[in-house]
């Protein structure tokens, strides 16, 4: 199966790079083809055009060229794993970004007449978020967490039925030690080494 793994955090020996390798190991060690997005490495924009949002709300089908790949990449995936850091209570914007102009009709879903949602990533079986949190567990529920939300419930409403999604997290990350850490990208290699 194909495995596409979406990175966003701006420094490249940060401890969430780390947390993508271990994703990626795991996939690998189930036999998995792995496509990596690192979305800060490579400068992306999140900011959709003013061309790009007329499209969008046409519903033309038109990726924009710099978006191709990506759209293909996650049209062919049947994992797709989310590794980034959760900064005020959600994803960071360049996630966001990435999200609102590559899950788009056409490529996500259509809709119809009437506005409805008809998913259409076939391929997809499950969608992993991978986050950490500087704030202890019971902040963070009481705030919301509205980039796995995004990712998990959203994009699993919009984009394809009956898929599952898994959540792994790791809570007060500015109080971790290195062995916490470890355990953590041990938990994280051994969890995508089962999908």
């Amino acid at each position: 199966m194909r495995a596409l793994v979406v990175h966003s955090h701006p420094v490249g020996a940060s401890y969430s790079s780390a947390l993508r390798d271990a994703a990626v190991r795991g996939l690998r060690a189930a036999g998995h083809h792995v496509d990596v997005i690192d979305l800060a490495a490579r400068g992306f924009d999140p900011v959709m055009t003013k061309q790009e949002w007329q499209s969008y709300v046409s519903m033309s089908g038109t990726v924009p060229h710099e978006l191709a790949d990506d759209a293909a990449l996650v049209r062919d995936a049947g994992v797709i794993v989310f590794v980034y850091p959760t900064w005020w209570s959600a994803a960071p914007a360049q996630l966001k970004g990435w999200v609102e102009r590559v899950f788009r009709p056409g490529v996500a879903f259509v809709l119809d007449g009437n506005n409805k949602v008809t998913p259409i990533l076939e391929n997809l079986r499950r969608i992993v978020t991978v986050t950490t949190f500087g704030s202890p567990r019971a902040y963070t529920m009481a705030m919301n967490d509205n980039g796995s939300r995004m990712l998990r419930r959203s994009l699993r409403l919009v984009a394809v039925r009956r898929i599952r999604t898994t959540r792994l997290a790791l809570f007060r990350m500015d109080r971790t030690t290195d062995r916490s850490r470890q355990r953590f990208l041990d938990r994280v290699e051994k969890a995508t080494a089962r999908l």
